[in-house]
This record gives C-alpha cells, sequence and structure tokens, in this order.
C-alpha cells in the first residue's frame, strides 16, 4: 500500500478538493463532484461492523448477503466463489493471526482501520483490516436486479450534486478506468455533499474523513474470470444492473 507522506489525509483532501475544485486528483484518493434525495431507503448498515463493539479478533467471514450465484450473469458464480471464498476469507484471516497477543487484538474492526492507517510499521495490519471491511461493504453494495432508480432521498441529492443520476454513474465509471492498478471507486458524503471517490489498495475513504455510501472494487480478481482486461464493461453491468442504491441510501444518515 502506497503512504501519504508529509501531510495528513484530512489536510490534504480539503487542499486538493479546493484546488481542484472536486476533479479527480493525484495520490491515494480522489474526488469528483456529487450532492442529497426522500423515498424508503434500506437500513443505514456498515455490515462489517455488524456489532462495532465486537473485537475483529472474534469475528469470522461475514456471510454473503445472497446466494453465489445471485449476481449472474453480470458476476458469474465462479468469480463470487473465488472472491469471497479466497480473497475475502484471506484477509480475515490474516488479520486474525496479525492482530492476535497485539494491543489491536480487542479493538473493533474500524478502529484497528483508523489506528494503523498511515503507519508504515502497521502495514500489514492496515491492509488486511481495511479489506476485509471494503470487502463486505462491497457486497452489500450490490443486489439482484439493482441498478434501475435510486430512493427519491438519494436521487435528489445525486442531482444537487452531480446534475443527473446519469451523470453520477459516469463519474463512478471514470473514476474506475483512471484508478491505475487495483483499488476501489466510491461514491461518499462529504460534508453534506456527494463526491466520487477512487482509492487505491486496500485505502479507505473513512480515514480521511468522509463516509463511504457504496463501493465498486476494481481489483483484477473482482472480475478477471469474467471480464479478462475489460475493466469498463464489468463496472458498467455493475452501475446498470448490480448497483445497490437502496444501500447507499440508507448510509446517508
Amino acid at each position: 500500500m502506497e503512504k501519504s507522506k508529509g501531510l495528513d489525509r484530512r489536510r490534504f483532501i480539503k487542499m486538493a478538493a479546493l484546488a481542484a475544485g472536486g476533479a479527480a486528483f493525484g495520490g491515494r484518493i480522489s474526488f469528483a463532484g456529487a450532492q442529497q434525495t426522500a423515498g424508503k431507503p434500506e437500513s443505514p448498515i456498515y455490515p462489517a461492523l455488524n456489532n462495532k463493539a465486537e473485537k475483529a479478533s472474534s469475528q469470522g467471514l461475514p456471510p454473503l448477503p445472497y446466494a453465489e450465484n445471485a449476481l449472474e450473469p453480470v458476476i458469474s458464480a465462479k468469480t463470487l466463489g473465488f472472491h469471497y471464498g479466497k480473497h475475502h476469507k484471506g484477509y480475515v484471516g490474516n488479520l486474525k493471526k496479525l492482530v492476535a497477543g497485539t494491543e489491536f487484538e480487542d479493538l473493533s474492526l474500524e478502529k484497528i482501520i483508523t489506528r494503523t492507517a498511515g503507519k508504515a510499521d502497521k502495514t500489514a495490519i492496515f491492509n488486511n483490516a481495511a479489506q476485509t471491511w471494503n470487502h463486505t461493504f462491497y457486497w452489500r453494495s450490490l443486489k439482484p436486479k439493482g441498478g434501475g432508480e435510486p430512493p427519491a432521498v438519494l436521487k435528489r441529492k445525486i442531482e444537487a450534486s452531480f446534475g443527473s443520476l446519469d451523470a453520477c454513474k459516469k463519474a463512478l465509471a471514470a473514476a474506475a478506468m483512471m484508478q491505475f492498478g487495483s483499488g476501489w471507486v466510491w461514491l461518499v458524503l462529504d460534508s453534506g455533499n456527494l463526491k466520487v471517490v477512487k482509492t487505491g489498495n486496500a485505502d479507505v475513504p473513512m480515514t480521511a474523513g468522509v463516509k463511504p455510501l457504496l463501493t465498486i472494487d476494481v481489483w483484477e480478481h473482482a472480475y478477471y474470470l469474467d471480464y479478462q482486461n475489460r475493466r469498463a464493461d464489468y463496472v458498467a453491468a455493475v452501475l446498470d444492473k448490480l448497483i445497490n442504491w437502496d444501500f447507499a441510501a440508507g448510509n446517508l444518515s
């Protein structure tokens, strides 16, 4: 994982946002403009943190919110099985080993992430904690028969921030293609506005003081078995057919 040097993350983001007017900027996190919408959103859940008081070392692999074949044909059962059963499971297992007998053993997953972010000697713990959180959040960001229109409360914010739902989707797709190598694309809430953020490797927007609403995994293992190097096709299909706007709306509060 790359490390920010000299500036703490929060200052870096605020300064870059002022300089770039909300456009994508270099470094670990980049933004593209967005804002809020009254429907009946899904309950606000940060699923990797089901019980924030529960220590991460005692938690197992969180269950998927649907069957492994439920996202077909956009994401095959084979891809989901490898992604969830190998990659996600691996991060959970690695984290348990890394925090055993350390100061982090009795902390929640969220606290481990925030206390190890940006610390070179804690990179392995941060990477595995953040990837555990990121993947659980990603599964919730998708749903069978997703896409379509967001709940009204979210749609109004999207239109205030991006101008239209289509513009928001285009911003997410563009950020996914701009992310060099492995990483994540996020819709986030920042000071009352919606923005598109891209992060590299295991990085998580909440360490920069913004609230994730949904995410798309753009690590190759998320799509390569189904799409090979066609990341754009994978992202377009997710946005059109799987993205869980109800989950994003629930996370607004």
